[in-house]
């Protein structure tokens, strides 16, 4: 009953901002009409993910998790690139690096540690994961730190170059976590619940490409309404990107994480949370810059002070958090607090 619901629900709100947005409706319920439609859409993502994730195993799973969770933000951020909203689209990679660090993780660590006293997952991958988020860090503020010395094409020149660099970090990233150190890096701590999944592989994948396709155009859609938006409440681009947008593009990974963490499987919901905020500094960016410079307005990786200190403060706390391998609900809402102050403060700025 439930799943037939979920299933009416996501079909009328695509179909309802496909008709807001074709018939030429006002930009505002365009918007609403769109945030309600893409969250179903990422929702149905996260299932889609989870079923995919059951038969390629637990890593394996997690890491397609956040990838195709993060496809929703990809997806909008390539619609932005290509109307030269840059600064929106920066906006958004941090708001999606603090989200999946601080709101992600907050919740998944609350509600989990609500339900279990203590949660403990993998201490040496909580260390590495920790280090890439020191190496993200670094390689956004080293851009922001020498831009002032460069002229324009340099900056440009050099952000298509840390792009590449960050491109290949990550996938040997990928290739030490996933093929060379996989055993010493995996989970033991959990158990299979095959009985929650009804689809078959086949289905799985196909809806999979199905929903990725619905969150493509709804992100198209968006993307449209944002200025007529953000100029009749007054919103900064800073706070539409860095907030409204992350929180509606990690709907799959807020959905996802929590109901693992709530399983008892902190470690697949750690490795969503901070697995996609290091996808998204050290590929999606990377890959958004490539992207523009394709297009023949390359998008430099100059993030602001406020963005950068952002980062910088979700990385340090998530670290001291996350590399004693184990969690508790107090934790969680330590995360929370952080994500409610930057919130308010990008409000206010």
């Amino acid at each position: 009953m439930k799943q037939k619901l979920f299933y009416a629900i996501l079909i009328a709100s695509f179909a309802l901002s496909a008709i807001a947005h074709y018939s030429g409706m006002s930009g505002t319920l365009q918007f609403v009409l769109c945030c309600i439609a893409v969250i179903f859409a990422a929702g149905f993502m996260g299932k889609a993910t989870e079923s995919v994730a059951h038969y390629a195993g637990q890593r394996m799973g997690g890491f397609l998790n956040a990838t195709f969770g993060n496809a929703a933000e990809l997806i909008i951020a390539i619609f932005l690139v290509k109307d030269g909203l840059h600064d929106m689209v920066k906006a958004s990679i941090t708001g999606s690096i603090i989200g999946n660090m601080l709101l992600v993780l907050g919740l998944s660590v609350l509600f989990g540690g609500l339900k279990f006293k203590v949660q403990n997952f993998n201490v040496r991958l909580a260390g590495y994961n920790a280090s890439m988020m020191l190496l993200a860090v670094v390689a956004l503020f080293i851009p922001a730190l020498f831009a002032r010395s460069f002229t324009t094409h340099e900056t440009n020149t050099f952000s298509v170059l840390v792009a590449v660099i960050l491109i290949v970090a990550y996938a040997l990233w990928l290739l030490f976590s996933m093929i060379t150190h996989k055993d010493e890096l995996s989970d033991t701590s959990t158990e299979e619940d095959a009985h929650h999944i009804t689809w078959s592989k086949g289905k799985s994948i196909a809806f999979l490409l199905l929903a990725t396709v619905m969150v493509a155009f709804i992100s198209e859609w968006l993307v449209g309404t944002l200025e007529e938006f953000t100029h009749k409440f007054g919103l900064t681009e800073l706070f539409v990107g860095a907030f409204l947008i992350a929180i509606i593009g990690n709907a799959a990974e807020h959905s996802a994480a929590i109901f693992l963490a709530m399983k008892n499987k902190i470690g697949a919901a750690v490795e969503i949370a901070i697995g996609s905020s290091l996808q998204i500094a050290l590929f999606v960016a990377p890959v958004l810059v490539l992207i523009s410079y394709f297009m023949g307005n390359t998008m430099d990786i100059v993030f602001t002070t406020y963005e950068l200190a952002a980062i910088g403060v979700s990385a340090v706390i998530a670290k001291s958090i996350s590399q004693d391998g184990s969690t508790n609900w107090f934790e969680g809402v330590l995360l929370l607090v952080v994500y409610v102050i930057l919130g308010i403060a990008f409000f206010l700025v």
